[in-house]
């Protein structure tokens, strides 16, 4: 009994064998796991705001300011990894990309000449585009059709469109894609790298609404230039009035020449000629060149100048292509008859498509047309060289067809219906029906000749009613717009004045309209009688003489120059 009543508990100073110690730890340790579990649980369970590594609990406000940052830093890098595209402007190829920035606005960068900076929105991002390159398959497809300028504008409205779609979808993905990769890496927790995405989204939909917003599209009229475009703004000037705002060029200077025509008959200053309202008045231009702003300038100049006739001694295509065709419609619209001689850029079929127009009258072989009451008779370029790949057959063609023209002339005089103005592109040409005719027009040349041929008669040979139309871009200084008025005395159907009208080329704002006189009609000068052919100014090849203050230009060969 005495063992039965014994404690079966050993003392604790009591000694015990290896084999009961480790059994009594390892039933210890089973008895101590399910606390172990349900501490690792709860542990888990406790919300990360509750504490800070301190033991200090953690408040809400920096942490929302710090899920805040990471959001912003991680839709930095996404946007600066990932959210640049590459979209095709126009002939151009460019990059777009949106970037973080206080104060907003439109970088284009225009290597290596330098930026162009536009204040066009006010918003946390800034919209990049890096014109990258120039394509030349776009590029040369414009070279060989030229007739594709005009639609060049809606080009590139549709091209940068689409860009800015595109742009506006790939940098969602980015912001999104940088936040959330960033709270990954931070928190390690989906929920919260998923809450950093959420809210990087969020703000680019708040930024993309706060440019919409505050859009500016007049801040392309007051750009900031850096690096070498400081020195040269109306290069990009220029270029732009041709490529986005072209339409307006056209508008404000047709409106420009109107207001100019109103002072200058508000204020003239040559009291020696004022033409009366039997004078019969004609429109000269020449080499349009496919350049649309011109067809603008000649209804301008018609309704001011109360225009009888309209002469256009050709070069009014570029190529002479059928797709060029409809760029002449506007000739039967001008508000006076048209009457047109072919130039070497003008196609026989440009030719046809012309014929039977209304109000257009086509003249070639030397065939007379009276217009207005004028009896005028022309002769087509006998060449059609479009480009360079063609061979011109030079002076000697071109005097042929001045000879057949001649013939005609002769024909009409022989039957008491004289010709009052003979009309060829070339002035070569028209230079053979000297003392056939009062007065002979031409173009060609692309700047104003006036000279009194051997025998008497005046060759005025225009510049270009279009400036030398689009191609003119590829030259250093844009050619100015030239036209001409000429005042006809009704019953003789004499040169009594003209006027010179000149306006600046593309990108340029100016007018300038300068009155002439014949030889016979200046102050003192005896009027030359009718029938007979103008006397001859013995002082310079400009008989009317400069305007007060000008020096003398010299006269040169009509076949200088050709283009």
């Amino acid at each position: 009994m005495a063992r039965a009543a014994r404690s079966r508990t050993p003392h604790p100073d009591a000694p015990q064998s290896l084999p009961r110690r480790l059994l009594h730890t390892g039933s210890d340790g089973v008895r101590a796991l399910p606390a172990a579990v349900r501490h690792g649980y709860r542990s888990r369970r406790t919300p990360l705001t509750a504490t800070l590594p301190g033991g200090a609990p953690r408040r809400p406000l920096p942490a929302a300011l710090g899920l805040i940052a990471i959001t912003v830093a991680g839709a930095w890098l996404g946007l600066l990894l990932i959210g640049s595209i590459r979209v095709p402007v126009g002939p151009m190829d460019t990059s777009m990309a949106l970037r973080p920035s206080l104060a907003g606005g439109t970088r284009i960068e225009v290597a290596p000449l330098g930026d162009l900076e536009l204040r066009s929105h006010h918003a946390p991002v800034r919209l990049d585009v890096a014109v990258d390159r120039l394509d030349p398959v776009r590029s040369q497809a414009l070279v060989d059709h030229p007739e594709r300028f005009a639609g060049l504008q809606a080009e590139v409205t549709h091209d940068v469109t689409h860009g800015a779609l595109g742009l506006a979808l790939h940098s969602g993905i980015a912001v999104v894609s940088g936040a959330t990769a960033l709270g990954l890496a931070v928190y390690r927790r989906p929920r919260r790298a998923l809450a950093a995405g959420g809210l990087a989204l969020t703000l680019l939909a708040a930024s993309a609404g706060t440019a919409y917003a505050t859009w500016n599209p007049e801040s392309v009229l007051e750009p900031k230039f850096s690096g070498l475009l400081t020195s040269a703004p109306s290069v990009v000037g220029n270029a732009r009035s041709i490529v986005s705002e072209f339409h307006v060029y056209q508008e404000e200077l047709a409106r420009l020449v109107t207001n100019v025509t109103k002072l200058y008959d508000a204020a003239s200053t040559l009291p020696v000629y004022q033409p009366d309202p039997t004078t019969i008045r004609v429109l000269h231009v020449s080499d349009i060149h496919l350049n649309p702003g011109a067809w603008r300038i000649i209804a301008s100049l018609v309704k001011q100048y109360r225009i009888n006739v309209i002469v256009d001694t050709g070069d009014t295509m570029d190529h002479g292509s059928a797709a060029e065709n409809h760029f002449l419609d506007p000739a039967s619209t001008l508000g006076a008859p048209y009457v047109w001689v072919r130039g070497n850029h003008d196609s026989r079929g440009t030719q046809k498509y012309l014929t039977g127009r209304r109000h257009v009258t086509v003249l070639d072989h030397g065939n007379v047309a009276r217009v207005a009451g004028v009896r005028i008779a022309g002769v087509g370029d006998p060449q059609f060289t479009p480009d360079r790949s063609v061979v011109a057959a030079g002076d000697p063609a071109e005097r042929t067809a001045g000879g057949r023209l001649a013939d005609a002339l002769r024909t009409q005089r022989l039957a008491g219906t004289p010709v009052d103005i003979a009309l060829a592109h070339n002035p070569t040409a028209v230079t053979e029906t000297d003392g056939l005719a009062p007065l002979a027009l031409a173009g060609h040349v692309h700047h104003r000749e006036n000279t009194l041929l051997p025998r008497g008669t005046r060759l005025m040979v225009e510049g270009s009613a279009g400036g030398g139309g689009l191609r003119a871009v590829q030259n250093k200084k844009p050619e100015p717009v030239q036209a001409s008025v000429l005042y006809l005395d009704r019953g003789t159907k004499r040169l009594q004045a003209w006027d010179e009208i000149t306006l600046g080329g593309l990108g340029l704002s100016r007018a300038e309209v300068s009155r002439h006189l014949p030889h016979g009609n200046q102050p003192g000068a005896t009027p030359a009688p009718s029938g007979s052919p103008p006397s001859a100014d013995p002082s310079s090849g400009h008989p009317s003489g400069p305007p007060p203050g000008a020096s003398p230009r010299p006269a040169r060969s009509p076949s200088d120059h050709p283009r």
